[in-house]
């Protein structure tokens, strides 16, 4: 079982330089996944990423929204499929399975939905529990500013700083730190992802 994250980027034709954008959602890839092949920009603004462990999707998604907010005016639609895995390809776009499937087609539903997260598994109760989690935790991160993203951000990179070394890193005080963290409620995202990663375990 794996986990499949189809995504594009909002907006991105607002911007006259792509390269701005394309650079940082290919450095969050980057971070994210384990090899090379395991993610993919297409068709422009489109992208692909494959999340082995399965409990690790949901931060994914959460950090690759936050670097893309990390540019003013910009944000990203992202589809999760949690499924089996049945054909391996040379490169993601390449393979084949019900968790590729699964994203694909939440992704279109996105678009039509005008919601930026959605999650689809092969348990019906699960995908509207989770989704529900979802659409409340996107009124905060939905309207993350610039800095409240770069905040998420380094939070996720650096899940064991303090405030003080999150402070050194943005050239910023402590108190700023405190105050960004609790704008950008960080506290609570992590709470939903702690219980993200305890009920997707049941699919297991």
């Amino acid at each position: 079982m794996t986990s499949i994250i189809t995504g594009d980027i909002i907006k991105s034709r607002t911007k006259t330089q792509p390269e701005t954008w394309l650079t940082v959602l290919k450095q969050s890839l980057e971070t994210i996944a384990k090899s090379r092949k395991d993610w993919e920009v297409y068709r422009g603004d489109s992208f692909q990423l494959e999340v082995n462990t399965i409990e690790d999707s949901f931060k994914a998604a959460m950090y690759i929204k936050a670097c893309i907010k990390t540019i003013k005016g910009l944000d990203v639609r992202i589809a999760i499929g949690i499924g089996d895995k049945n054909f391996n390809g040379q490169n993601i776009l390449e393979s084949n399975g019900q968790a590729f499937q699964f994203s694909g087609e939440t992704l279109e539903t996105l678009k039509t939905e005008k919601q930026n997260l959605k999650i689809k598994t092969k348990a019906d109760v699960l995908n509207e529990e989770l989704n529900l989690y979802f659409k409340l935790a996107l009124i905060s991160m939905n309207n993350w500013t610039t800095n409240s993203a770069e905040m998420v951000k380094l939070c996720i990179e650096h899940p064991f700083a303090l405030q003080m070394e999150l402070a050194g890193m943005l050239g910023i005080n402590q108190d700023a730190v405190s105050k960004r963290m609790k704008r950008a409620n960080i506290e609570e995202l992590l709470e939903l992802d702690a219980v993200f990663r305890k009920k997707i375990t049941t699919l297991q």
